[in-house]
């Protein structure tokens, strides 16, 4: 019986390894052909146009842009809920200079939360963690007035420290603005009345002159028919 030896089954047939080699050149001639460049431009089937992004920020100047986590109290189930992790803004209006406080996810954008900052406002510091404040505020993210609790928390201890003065001197600020406004409305209301006292005054003269005049004309009329008629 013959046997098989070991280099020979080791050993690949010599018309197989022709046949790759053939396959191998081929191959590399096709890849090559592929890889030329023939110089063609293709236009592009559909035309994008840039189209501008709005945030409703643009009439706004930041004064304040951190990154954090924001957690809302859902008072139903009695436990804090996570918002979001992004960033939080100041934002004061260029021309009214009212102070909102904006929220967004990073990836998303969505905002989580958007109310303003009013004279009342109280930033308080988280017991316990003293990378987090809380506050209350009447929300507007959800497209409704909410009474809303908030709780964000920063990387580090100076950025909460940062975040809850900016908010108290813009608080204090807005206070000052709305005193300011009140005193210019109550002296605008002065103002009217003393125009209108005045002109109540001017008035009466008026009339006092022409109630003279009246009596002084009806008394020399009197005056003449109590003369005796002349002779002639």
């Amino acid at each position: 019986m013959a046997t098989t030896s070991i280099s020979s089954v080791a050993s690949e047939p010599e018309h197989n390894t022709k046949s790759r080699e053939l396959e191998e050149e081929n191959a590399t001639k096709t890849g090559a052909a592929d890889d030329e460049d023939t110089g063609a431009q293709v236009a592009p089937i559909v035309k994008l146009e840039e189209v501008p992004v709005t945030t409703g920020e643009e009439d706004e100047d930041a004064i304040l842009d951190l990154k954090a986590k924001l957690y809302r109290f859902d008072k139903e189930g009695s436990q804090w809920k996570e918002r979001g992790v992004g960033t939080v803004k100041l934002l004061k209006h260029k021309e009214s200079a009212k102070v909102r406080l904006v929220f967004r996810q990073s990836k998303t954008l969505k905002i989580c939360a958007n109310h303003l900052v009013l004279p009342t406002i109280n930033v308080q510091e988280h017991h316990g963690n003293n990378k987090s404040c809380l506050w209350h505020a009447a929300d507007f993210a959800d497209g409704e007035l909410k009474d809303e609790l908030f709780c964000i928390r920063f990387p580090s201890v100076e950025n909460c420290k940062t975040f809850k003065e900016t908010v108290e001197v813009v608080a204090e600020s807005q206070g000052k603005k709305e005193e300011s406004k009140d005193a210019a409305d109550a002296a605008g209301l002065l103002e009217k009345l003393s125009v209108g006292d005045g002109r109540t005054e001017e008035k009466e003269k008026q009339a006092k002159e022409v109630s003279q005049t009246v009596a002084d004309k009806a008394k020399e009329d009197g005056e003449r028919e109590d003369e005796p008629a002349s002779s002639t």
